[in-house]
């Protein structure tokens, strides 16, 4: 595969954050703990500090829960290696429907790249995947795009049960995800089909909740690279995690203070707040009727929605139904590095803008603080999508900077071979004639040659817009530029937003195979300092 790399800072929207973490790391060193690199994942190794009680508890539970998943071999090693004193390298994504947008699996290659690449330097890491099982956003989840002959597909599953407010990971698939699942399959074209069609199949069943069938799928499809997979809604887990989010409880005005003060400092660096705070707010959710229900402060009272609380209650049921509560964006992390001895995290733009708030967090509540690395980033092109950009000499980044220039680009482009030909003549022989005007004007008077330039420009942008209008009368008669144009759209640069956060992955898979896995495995271990777009 041919790649073509983006700096950051050329990807639309790209936050000022994100781009200086990647490109001008001084600027944002106060908001972490560590370089952003392999070298400061190893710093943060030293750092791991985690009770064996808490280590041997979670990969108990990562046994039991790996297993379901239907694990191989090379997981349970994995896990022997952690219970044995290895540190992990952990990414993670909400639990999305078919596993969601194509990025969830570049987090999960890039999280196994860098456990290799630790290993192999002499610290012994693991890759761990945590599933975002306990989010209660539904409509987050429940779809995904599927590029398949024709253009993009939606697809979407209603559970059958009443899912409003409840942790996503706990919401049965239901009968619906049959006749889903039969009608994904029917889409996918390639060599490699017939083993996406058996992990799609033996993965969503309607007996599997958003959060196993995911489980199972990334299990099935990245089998061979010793990925452990992390439920927190696991019992035996979330029980492990009841001292943390007690602390929370306890210091929660502290926290809530200490995180408005890191918002106004991101502010005056010029950056953004990822996770909005208020003095109402604390780091908990507490679920209620099976709905989670964000935690609210208020002169040392709380309240969860229009429920009042006692702190005395709360601090009894942490001890007996810790299930009841749930970590917010910002506790999360600390939440998971409280229960893994994470040397690495790798993360998106989005989760590296609120760890940036979070690392107040670390510091109150853990006393240390993973590394953060940048996800890699890609943009695949197939051929037919290749061939369109030659034929308009175009590239994927144009694609991505302005629909309305990749219009004029296109139409410019799109006339027929002779109609072009003369216009390129005419071009060319229009700037000659003017040219040999420019020395007897001069000769004749000097502010003319200002004239003939003013006037050779204003020619020769009506002439480039006569162009573009008979590129658009072509297409009126053709229809061909409008296909052209939205399949360049619906490939690189679907719904305004880079490929990767629309896309899902399991198309590809069935047309390119093992093989592209292997080649994005590759590409992944750089992380993700340049967006790469591959030409497959």
């Amino acid at each position: 595969m041919e790649c073509h790399c983006l700096a950051a800072h050329e990807l639309p929207h790209t936050t000022e954050l994100y781009a200086a973490f990647l490109g001008d790391f001084p600027r944002t060193k106060k908001f972490y703990a560590h370089s952003p690199d392999v070298s400061g994942a190893r710093a943060a190794a030293a750092e791991v500090r985690l009770a064996p009680r808490i280590r041997q508890g979670v990969c108990d539970g990562l046994r039991e829960q790996n297993a379901a998943f239907g694990a191989r071999p090379d997981v349970a090693r994995n896990i022997d290696r952690l219970a044995g004193g290895a540190v992990a390298v952990v990414t993670g994504q909400q639990v999305g429907l078919f596993g969601g947008p194509a990025y969830s699996f570049y987090k999960a290659l890039t999280a196994i790249a860098v456990a290799e690449e630790l290993s192999q330097g002499g610290t012994e890491a693991v890759p761990v995947f945590w599933l975002a099982s306990e989010d209660h956003d539904l409509a987050e989840v429940n779809h995904c795009y599927w590029l398949a002959e024709g253009g993009l597909q939606r697809f979407e599953l209603q559970p059958e049960v009443n899912a409003e407010g409840r942790s996503v990971g706990r919401v049965p698939l239901g009968e619906n995800v049959r006749a889903l699942v039969d009608r994904a399959r029917a889409a996918l074209e390639g060599e490699s089909s017939e083993w996406v069609e058996a992990a799609l199949r033996e993965s969503y069943t309607p007996r599997d909740t958003f959060a196993s069938a995911f489980g199972k799928l990334v299990t099935r499809l990245l089998a061979g690279r010793g990925l452990i997979i992390l439920d927190p809604l696991g019992t035996r887990i979330h029980r492990l995690a009841a001292p943390v989010f007690a602390q929370a409880l306890e210091e929660r005005e502290a926290l809530t203070g200490t995180l408005l003060a890191r918002n106004r400092e991101l502010e005056k660096a010029g950056f953004h707040s990822q996770v909005k705070v208020t003095p109402r707010s604390t780091l908990l959710f507490y679920e209620i009727e099976g709905k989670r229900i964000a935690l609210r402060q208020s002169d040392g009272n709380l309240s969860a929605g229009g429920s009042k609380l006692l702190e005395s209650e709360l601090r009894q049921q942490l001890e007996t139904e810790a299930a009841k509560f749930s970590a917010n964006a910002l506790l999360r992390p600390v939440v998971q590095d409280s229960l893994l001895p994470t040397a690495a995290y790798i993360g998106g733009p989005a989760e590296i803008a609120y760890l940036a708030q979070s690392q107040v967090i670390y510091e109150r509540l853990l006393g240390r603080m993973p590394a953060v690395m940048a996800r890699a980033g890609f943009t695949l092109v197939d051929a037919h999508a290749r061939k369109i950009l030659k034929r308009y000499g175009l590239e994927a980044r144009e694609v991505m900077a302005s629909r309305q220039r990749l219009r004029r680009s296109m139409e410019f482009s799109s006339l027929s071979r002779g109609l072009t030909r003369q216009f390129d003549k005419g071009e060319k022989d229009l700037t000659a004639l003017l040219a040999k005007l420019r020395k007897p004007l001069g000769k004749l008077d000097r502010t003319l040659e200002g004239a003939l330039t003013t006037a050779e420009r204003k020619m020769l942008h009506q002439f480039l817009k006569l162009r573009g209008k008979a590129g658009r009368a072509e297409n009126l008669r053709t229809g061909v530029l409008d296909r052209q144009e939205r399949t360049l759209i619906d490939v690189i640069y679907p719904h305004g937003a880079p490929q990767e956060r629309s896309h899902n992955l399991l198309p590809w898979l069935a047309r390119y195979g093992r093989e592209l896995l292997d080649g994005l495995g590759a590409r992944a271990a750089g992380g993700g300092k340049q967006h790469q777009v591959l030409y497959l």
